[in-house]
């Protein structure tokens, strides 16, 4: 989720959960909801890796401070700081709303596709449940909502509560769109008849109805954009990008199958490919790709580089986001060295 969402759903919850009179909070409810939000922007303090490189900041990204077994460290940390803060309250009545505060940033991006370290130091595995694309204006709308109309109505939290579960019953309600989208998926890999196949689904920018299907069958995948929510295609003015990205998006009745070489379909060059992808200084990116996909070869004068991006980071309409590749000079004379191509966003 974006930076905003997670911290306004930290509020959200502090408030949501705040007891139902003064005597048993402790602290007022009015810095109660701002530790909660402030506590549920923290995780994302990583992004200062992106001060050391771009590839250090994507594979450490909701690493460490996302972890569950490190959320007791990082809670004790944020409530000293809040009670010194707060001068006159003891950090101990910080505690629990920071441990909510993070909670509820890890729920939120758990239903993302990019992945949390769960368990570090003692891991680094990833684990995600794709259900929401990383900014949903339907997942903010319910949260403001319900901190708005707490505003509102200040001495009842049933405004809060009421939101939460509406999160709860939006989530339930993407997950009927991912298996669904999953079942198209199967359902493409049966009648194919695909070895191996490992069907994935991710969640769209725009809609919640926008699904990506990649299966991947060896080292070529198979990619379906896919619209759940209407029955016939949408026209293209070719004049709006939004609207030319939405109509990229095809109704289940109609879904077009693209198949992509995960290494390219030129084979004189299949060789290159390998090489640049499996050497040593690249590992970073191995690490960070999901989905890798060649992107292109370019070959100038004195030099050759090989371009990769991964599946997950690429829309319609857009160049890929996160696009590294391995380049050395043509003549062979020198070794391969790692390239970053600049994209449209800042973190890119």
């Amino acid at each position: 989720m974006d930076p905003l969402t997670h911290a306004l759903s930290g509020a959200l919850l502090l408030r949501a959960t705040a007891p139902s009179s003064q005597m048993q909070a402790g602290i007022p409810l009015r810095i109660r909801v701002a530790a909660g939000f402030a506590a549920a922007a923290f995780p994302d303090v990583d992004v200062a890796l992106r001060l050391i490189d771009t590839l250090t900041y994507l594979n450490w990204h909701q690493g460490p401070t996302h972890s569950l077994l490190l959320l007791p460290v990082w809670a004790w940390l944020l409530a000293r700081l809040f009670s010194r803060f707060w001068g006159k309250y003891h950090w101990k009545m910080f505690y629990l709303p920071a441990c909510l505060g993070i909670a509820i940033h890890i729920a939120g991006d758990l239903i993302t596709a990019y992945g949390l370290m769960l368990f570090a130091p003692i891991s680094t595995q990833r684990f995600y449940l794709p259900l929401a694309f990383v900014i949903d204006p339907w997942f903010s709308a319910i949260i403001v909502s319900g901190l708005i109309a707490s505003w509102i109505i200040p001495r009842n939290k049933i405004a809060a509560v009421g939101s939460l579960v509406g999160l709860v019953g939006y989530v339930m309600f993407l997950w009927m769109l991912h298996d669904r989208a999953l079942a198209v998926g199967h359902e493409y890999a049966k009648t194919q008849e695909l070895r191996r196949a490992e069907v994935n689904v991710l969640p769209q920018p725009l809609s919640p109805f926008h699904w990506k299907i990649i299966i991947k069958s060896d080292e070529t995948y198979h990619v379906a954009l896919v619209n759940q929510s209407h029955k016939t295609l949408l026209q293209d003015t070719g004049v709006d990008l939004l609207m030319k990205m939405a109509t990229a998006y095809q109704p289940l009745t109609a879904v077009s199958w693209q198949r992509l070489a995960q290494f390219g379909v030129a084979k004189n060059e299949s060789d290159l490919v390998r090489e640049a992808w499996h050497h040593p200084a690249f590992a970073g990116f191995r690490q960070f790709s999901v989905f890798p996909q060649l992107d292109r070869v370019d070959r100038q004068e004195n030099e050759v580089c090989i371009w990769f991006f991964d599946l997950r980071f690429q829309f319609p309409s857009l160049p890929p986001s996160f696009r590294y590749g391995m380049c050395r000079e043509s003549n062979n004379s020198s070794d391969w060295y790692i390239q970053r191509q600049q994209g449209m966003l800042w973190l890119d």
